[in-house]
């Protein structure tokens, strides 16, 4: 693409190695790219400021390999094209979708943002557009996918350069909408900026990322810049849609600061314009009906729980948002049946109750043992760690959370990634304390366990494998934290570990 078409919606600062009025005569930028490594002959390299590096400590590596423009929010002096902007992250997503002819101009996007709830909601969306035969994409936090095809997801959101990239490919691969989990560091980081969104999806809001946002009202400030900066602006305004969850309080906020947007929301109470009503839950799922401003339905659902009904109905919410007839909605719902890792049900034939789920945070884990607690007579032995190099005021919360609504807690490593296992384990020890007070040693455990109480197993394979031993007919075992994620990050290194696998492993060694 000329430059000159580049920079249409970029206002430089300065402009270097050509004069504004000759870029017509600058060769074609071949490609768009924000690391050094992937830059080729003809490439523009745009130097991004990183949490770990800086782009612009390699432009010369940039240049070496063939790049013919710098992008850069840095005073440089070099002997090529160079255009310096306020904000090289801004630039990055405003170039990448010019580059790639504006693509989400041409797809019905459908964006869910929020703390918990995102990708369940994701897979639900999915589930019904498919079901009124519409080709559809999805980009979250288990893959990237469309057609049949796969992809690894490195990050919730991708980076703005790789996502226009994704979306230009659904684009020519005949794909007409795409479901898209936006982070809050997706919003900070400019990666959604010139993604023009239809639909917007909010689910809640509850402590998590503040290792990134410091505190809840920079993180709480960053998630409602969807909805008052993002829907309200660009091409798609007139018609953009909000859909809120109202069932927490920062919803109901959000719903009243919506200005210039089309507005549905859901939730329990009256108010709530998509609603459930005589809802029966067990965990086999959940039954009821949904209440629609036009008609309502009768539903059944393989999810489990009062936080999957919301999931459920802010899913409804966006599909009517796109005009998707509620029988299609009912039959979507109902032919949906698992999100993976989000409360994912091992099967075995042991009599015991094992989920797999990925809840990390405060307020998920506690979502997800009190919908236990509420619907079973069982026991409950909760299997979780918590991640390193990330918000450690919730480890303590998550303790007390976890010796609260469980009759065992095994408190194990997560992600420990650069930290010490064991120094997460004794924040996630202060907590259980609080509510819990005996603490088994794992050989006292051989035989099962009588009083509530809570274990320490640092290897999270023999914690799994700790959690089931102990547990009887029965019983329901959640192992949290890690969901469908493959992998455990040890230091450095990402190593093959997967719950779900482990608690095969652990359920056929099982002896009763």
């Amino acid at each position: 693409m000329k430059l000159s078409n580049l920079l249409k919606k970029v206002t430089p600062i300065r402009l270097q190695g050509v004069e504004a009025e000759n870029l017509n005569s600058v060769p074609e930028i071949s490609t768009i790219e924000y690391r050094a490594d992937k830059v080729r002959p003809g490439s523009m390299f745009v130097a991004v400021p990183g949490q770990v590096t800086d782009g612009h400590h390699y432009i010369d590596d940039a240049l070496s390999r063939g790049a013919s423009a710098i992008v850069t929010q840095k005073h440089i002096n070099r002997d090529t094209i160079v255009v310096e902007v306020e904000n090289t992250r801004k630039a990055l997503a405003l170039l990448s979708a010019e580059f790639y002819n504006r693509p989400s101009e041409k797809l019905s996007i459908i964006g869910i943002t929020g703390t918990n709830g995102k990708t369940t909601t994701t897979y639900l969306i999915e589930k019904i557009l498919l079901e009124k035969g519409i080709k559809v994409g999805v980009i979250g936090t288990v893959n990237y996918r469309y057609s049949g095809k796969t992809f690894k997801a490195p990050m919730t959101t991708p980076e703005s350069a790789d996502l226009q990239k994704i979306l230009y490919e659904m684009v020519k691969d005949g794909i007409t909408h795409v479901v898209l989990e936006i982070s809050s560091h997706a919003i900070d980081l400019f990666r959604i900026c010139g993604c023009w969104i239809d639909v917007g999806v909010f689910t809640n809001l509850s402590r998590d990322h503040l290792d990134y946002h410091g505190d809840m009202q920079s993180y709480w400030e960053c998630k409602k810049k969807l909805f008052t900066e993002y829907l309200p602006s660009g091409p798609k305004k007139n018609r953009a849609t909000a859909v809120i969850n109202c069932n927490n309080d920062k919803g109901k906020e959000l719903a009243g600061a919506v200005k210039n947007l089309l507005l549905l929301t859901t939730g329990s109470s009256n108010g709530s314009m998509i609603k459930a009503g005589s809802v029966k839950f067990d965990l086999s799922g959940i039954s009821g009906s949904i209440f629609t401003p036009e008609t309502n339905f009768e539903f059944t659902s393989p999810l489990v729980g009062q936080y999957n009904l919301e999931n459920i109905l802010n899913a409804t919410g966006a599909c009517r948002a796109l005009d998707i007839p509620v029988e299609i909605i009912k039959a979507g719902i109902e032919s949906f049946s698992i999100v993976p890792g989000r409360l994912e049900r091992i099967e075995n034939n042991k009599n015991r109750f094992v989920f797999v789920d990925y809840a990390h945070t405060p307020d998920a884990l506690e979502k997800v043992l009190s919908t236990l607690k509420n619907v079973s007579a069982g026991r409950i032995i909760c299997v979780f760690g918590c991640g390193g190099d990330r918000d450690k005021g919730k480890r303590p919360q998550m303790g007390e959370i976890g010796g609260t609504f469980s009759d065992l807690v095994v408190i194990t490593s997560d992600n420990p990634r650069t930290e010490n296992p064991a120094e997460i384990i004794t924040q996630i020890r202060d907590g259980i304390k609080k509510v819990s007070g005996r603490e088994y040693i794992p050989s006292g455990l051989k035989n099962g366990f009588t009083e509530k109480g809570y274990v320490v197993e640092q290897d999270r394979r023999l914690a799994i494998q700790l959690g089931i031993q102990c547990s009887r007919q029965g019983d329901i075992i959640l192992i949290a934290g890690k969901g469908h994620e493959p992998y455990q990050i040890v230091g450095v290194q990402t190593l093959p570990f997967d719950d779900r696998i482990e608690a095969e492993i652990a359920l056929e060694i099982l002896d009763d």
